[in-house]
């Protein structure tokens, strides 16, 4: 019976008592869950995409949320910072309409949506923690907390207006120019820039290898009235230009041209910096370098900056050229 006593016990230290000492030690609960002044804050309608329904939220608590869904919590606190004032940036655009979302009203009549696909990345409390787990979710929260309050209120300005920050999680080693990934307007702090410490990153490089008989249909499925050489599609695919990141721009297949962003998107590849190789069974290999579109911030440039020592406003003046850390406008 002692011995049974004695086990139970020994348990109890290793289950319980152990990961409340490893946990207290990480400072749990020091960091304000709400960072905002309930006061004076500023508000904003979000379509929760998967509730499918509009809340209105505290800016700076849905940053929160955001910078929790967007960016590793385990990345550098001053690349978390610079996280924070770029989706604060992003939410104050559209909310104050500066910046639009297309013809289609996805967001409900909302402001912002969390589908990653069409606004910013956000997640609840409760589904970051259990993410995260039990050893890592209150150290993990607590280091969000810290970046947003110590960030509250700055955003992002090019000539005393807000910026659209737009970033992305690895660039391959190079940023874009905007306007070589969409079409219109180029803005001179969209510019690409050199990225360093990317290829540390699982996200830096990817390979999938497609039969061609799946690629052919994909292709036909986006243009019925593509003619392409189903034996040897390589020798019917053509890159007309790349991009000063190494993305590709325009490419010819069989009678149609096609951006390469057109392309990424019906392969669901994670970037448009891609090589394709014919292997010897005639399959397809397509090799990538980076993960997103390019533009702006990258998420694992950013940690590596902080790594090396640059402060969140280092990161930002290096990824958006041209522009300034200010206090928030207020919405009518």
């Amino acid at each position: 019976m002692k011995k049974v006593i004695g086990y139970i016990v020994l348990m109890l230290i290793i289950v319980v008592v152990i990961p409340l000492i490893i946990v207290h030690n990480f400072d749990i609960g020091t960091v304000p869950e709400n960072t905002a002044d309930k006061k004076d804050s500023i508000t904003i309608n979000v379509y929760v995409s998967e509730q499918k329904k509009v809340v209105n939220m505290q800016l700076e608590d849905y940053l929160l949320g955001v910078v929790a869904a967007e960016m590793p919590a385990s990345f550098e606190t001053e690349a978390l910072k610079a996280q924070a004032i770029a989706a604060r940036t992003y939410a104050l655009g559209r909310a104050t309409k500066l910046y639009g979302s297309g013809k289609d009203d996805v967001h409900n009549g909302a402001d912002v949506c969390t589908d990653p696909g069409h606004c910013q990345a956000w997640i609840s409390k409760d589904t970051a923690m259990k993410r995260w787990g039990f050893l890592s979710s209150f150290r993990y929260w607590n280091k969000i907390c810290k970046a947003v309050k110590e960030t509250s209120g700055q955003v992002l300005e090019y000539d005393n207006v807000l910026i659209n920050p737009l970033f992305h999680s690895n660039s391959g080693g190079h940023t874009e120019n905007a306007e070589d990934v969409w079409a219109g307007t180029p803005e001179p702090y969209l510019k690409g820039v050199e990225s360093f410490g990317e290829e540390n990153s699982k996200e830096y490089k990817n390979e999938v290898i497609w039969e061609q008989k799946d690629i052919i249909k994909a292709l036909k499925e986006f243009n019925p009235k593509i003619k392409i050489d189903e034996k040897d599609i390589m020798s019917d695919i053509e890159i007309k230009k790349y991009s000063s990141g190494d993305r590709v721009m325009d490419m010819k297949i069989g009678n149609i041209t096609m951006k390469g962003t057109d392309f990424r998107k019906i392969l669901q590849l994670k970037s448009a910096n891609f090589k394709l190789t014919k292997l010897p069974d005639s399959r397809i290999s397509i090799t990538t370098l980076g993960y997103g579109h390019g533009v702006g911030m990258s998420q694992c440039g950013a940690n590596y900056m902080a790594q090396k020592g640059s402060s969140c406003e280092e990161i930002l003046k290096y990824y958006y050229r041209g522009v300034e850390i200010k206090n928030p406008i207020k919405i009518d």
